[in-house]
């Protein structure tokens, strides 16, 4: 079998599914556009890693993604035959990588590209440059209509409900779902809550990160930002002296400033969101966007079934962040740190892993019985 993944340049959400998928199949090539070494963690780099043309364009490591228009060409040039099974891992193009003959693929989807569809604006609008607003349309235009094309994938695995829904309206396909994973064991609840606000994200427009800078700013509330991305002077210019850029952490600085904090602030409407579960697992609970995928992980103050880990609002604005954040500090005797806890292990690691490795099994036999009829 082989693997397939857009780029290995960070460890972020969609390399630690990965990782996962490395452990349960030592063996398998990992196929990828490009590879920037050391970027990854040891189960990743220590496989054979085949990479494509993009890997020797000039300043591919950082400026990848000014080669987007090459991309189709890039995953269409691996030769995977041979392969009886290949499993892409894809937000861009790896679910479009070639499927050999009498093979069976597999594409856990972390979205189709968002940039092209429910984003477009946030990466080509108002903020990009001229010439980029003025080339983008033609090139988005071509590339949507190629990222229709799904028939070489056998079956579709959503990280979310959420993102199923998308894989339905932009590919009219369905789409089975299995909750990507928090490694729970990473974190831990602190003895003393501090007072201060987090935000862990990447400083890019639809983050937005801003609403938060702007909350905390009206509040007057101490918040740190742990993220580093294109938005980060804007977003220093518009902070107030209450907000803290810490750029880049480590795993362990960021588990210790989790554990700590009063409560995270999530005003982005994400894909799944793994940030709230890594908040949870440290026994703080996230003021959240009551859209997306923190809808599936996280339970809302008004939620009776369960303990609350959350606090919801419905617009997508700073003051109606500022308000959650009232609401919380009026509330936030309720969020208990086991509770929090138990509630981010039931998307534990190991669970992932356990799921991903039935739903292959599964999907195998289905297709081996299929081949012998």
């Amino acid at each position: 079998m082989a693997l397939v993944h857009d780029w290995l340049t960070g460890m972020r959400g969609g390399e630690r599914c990965l990782e996962v998928f490395c452990e349960l199949f030592p063996d398998a090539p990992l196929y990828t556009l490009l590879h920037v070494p050391g970027s990854v963690s040891a189960p990743i780099e220590r496989r054979r890693i085949v990479t494509s043309f993009v890997q020797r364009l000039p300043r591919a490591a950082s400026q990848y993604r000014r080669y987007l228009p090459l991309f189709p060409a890039a995953v269409g040039g691996f030769d995977l035959s041979g392969y009886d099974l290949v499993i892409s891992l894809s937000h861009c193009v790896a679910k479009a990588v070639r499927r050999p003959p009498g093979a069976l693929h597999l594409s856990y989807c972390f979205s189709p590209m968002r940039y092209l569809w429910d984003l477009y604006d946030d990466y080509f609008g108002a903020r990009a440059g001229l010439l980029v607003r003025s080339l983008m349309p033609p090139v988005a235009a071509a590339l949507r209509a190629w990222d229709r094309r799904t028939d070489g994938v056998d079956a579709f695995v959503a990280i979310s409900h959420h993102i199923a829904d998308r894989i339905r309206r932009v590919y009219g396909r369905s789409a089975d779902v299995i909750h990507p994973p928090v490694d729970v064991a990473r974190f831990s609840p602190a003895a003393r809550v501090e007072d201060f606000y987090l935000v862990v994200s990447a400083l890019v427009p639809y983050k937005r990160v801003d609403l938060a800078v702007a909350a905390a700013t009206l509040l007057g509330r101490r918040l740190l930002v742990v993220g580093t991305g294109p938005e980060a002077r804007r977003l220093a210019a518009a902070a107030g002296p209450t907000v803290e850029f810490l750029g880049g952490r480590s795993d362990a600085e960021v588990a210790h400033l989790y554990a700590r904090c009063r409560a995270v602030l999530f005003p982005a409407v994400e894909d799944y969101g793994i940030v709230p579960l890594e908040a949870a697992a440290a026994g703080r609970p996230t003021i959240a966007l009551a859209r997306g995928g923190a809808l599936e992980t996280m339970t809302g103050l008004e939620q009776t079934a369960a303990p609350p880990t959350a606090v919801f609002f419905g617009e997508q604005t700073a003051g109606a962040l500022a308000d959650a954040i009232g609401r919380f500090e009026a509330e936030a005797r309720r969020f208990e740190p086991a509770a929090l806890r138990a509630r981010a292990q039931q998307f534990d690691r190991p669970i992932f892993r356990r799921r991903v490795a039935e739903y292959v099994d599964g999907r195998w036999a289905e297709f081996l019985a299929r081949r012998a009829c």
